[in-house]
């Protein structure tokens, strides 16, 4: 069914398929009509971050940015659902077109640029939850916030988003707004990381709860400054790291059909540099900080290889786009047969 779906969506633009996706998707929950797209699940529980995920695989940020549809994607099999990323106040992104499919690659290209509705928004549609799972909201700065300033936007979401978060995301890597990237290096992510602590001890005294905190990096960092970010997140006690997000190395697509658009590259050709990035900062991190392995899984094995590197959970975007819910299956599979042959050496 998916196969044929996929084939009417990519004769669309791609955001226009994307907006479609998520409408359709939001109303077949209201009308308790996602049955017809879920597919049988294992359940093979994992702890991540102090949570309990029903399986260790979920939908990475970016899909859903303003948790339009969350509550339908949810019922598709997945351990976790990420929303987001939002910022404190609406911005349209970058203008139009900004999404690309590089089909050749099975790939996407974007430059969307945060656009989305703004965390009160957001913060409407999750107040009135139904979907049961594990929720992550994912949050960023305003792309006129300076750079200097961008502490101020993280913790003025986490304040609005805390409440209703299982767990939050610092995004730190998109190449799509100026700036963004330097976050994650030297005395900038010091100072992000410590004001991000300051505020999570805050709120959960405020709430009597304590929501954990994951920082989103970029797979275009050079080997000493992986390790580097790695030893900030241990001397912060970040909860958790989601490694990686989109890159701006294009060179494997730079001969195809969209292949040379500015923005940041997901999916297959993104595979490799993931897992490397993954296995370079479980030698620093050992069991310190659980790691979420992103980028390129489009089948059991490479949700399985980012385990074998490293990762705890996984989470799946431009594979979820290109496969559908089948790949929740194959890679839940895949890693529970993973854990199992690990777990018997």
């Amino acid at each position: 069914m998916y196969s044929t779906l996929r084939k009417a969506l990519f004769a669309l633009d791609p955001e226009r398929a994307h907006h479609l996706s998520l409408d359709a998707i939001g109303a077949a929950e209201r009308l308790g009509l996602m049955s017809f797209f879920k597919k049988s699940v294992t359940h093979d529980p994992v702890e991540l971050m102090g949570l309990t995920l029903p399986n260790p695989v979920g939908l990475a940020a970016g899909l859903d940015k303003n948790a339009q549809a969350f509550n339908g994607l949810g019922t598709l099999g997945f351990g976790f659902v990420e929303v987001g990323t939002v910022t404190p106040r609406p911005q349209p992104g970058n203008p139009l077109p900004r999404l690309f499919r590089v089909e050749e690659a099975e790939a996407i290209i974007n430059r969307m640029g945060f656009n989305n509705l703004g965390v009160d928004y957001l913060v409407q549609r999750v107040k009135h939850r139904r979907y049961k799972g594990v929720l992550g909201i994912n949050v960023g700065k305003n792309f006129d916030t300076p750079v200097e300033r961008a502490a101020d936007d993280y913790c003025l979401c986490m304040e609005k988003v805390y409440p209703y978060a299982d767990y939050i995301t610092a995004n730190v890597s998109s190449p799509n707004t100026k700036g963004l990237r330097d976050l994650q290096f030297g005395e900038s992510l010091n100072r992000l990381l410590c004001r991000i602590k300051d505020k999570q001890a805050e709120l959960a005294q405020k709430n009597d709860r304590y929501v954990p905190v994951a920082v989103k990096i970029a797979p275009d960092i050079a080997g000493e400054a992986i390790e580097q970010i790695a030893e900030a997140l241990c001397e912060y006690s970040i909860d958790g790291v989601i490694a990686t997000n989109t890159t701006i190395d294009k060179s494997s697509v730079a001969n195809l059909p969209h292949g040379r658009e500015e923005g940041g590259l997901s999916g297959k050709p993104l595979q490799q540099r993931s897992t490397e990035v993954i296995a370079q900062l479980s030698k620093v991190l050992g069991k310190q900080v659980p790691i979420i392995g992103v980028g390129g899984i489009f089948e059991g094995d490479s949700a399985a290889e980012k385990i074998r590197a490293g990762a705890t959970a996984v989470q799946v975007y431009t594979g979820f786009i290109y496969r559908g819910p089948q790949l929740i299956r194959e890679a839940v599979e895949a890693i529970a047969l993973e854990r199992r042959r690990s777990s018997s050496k």
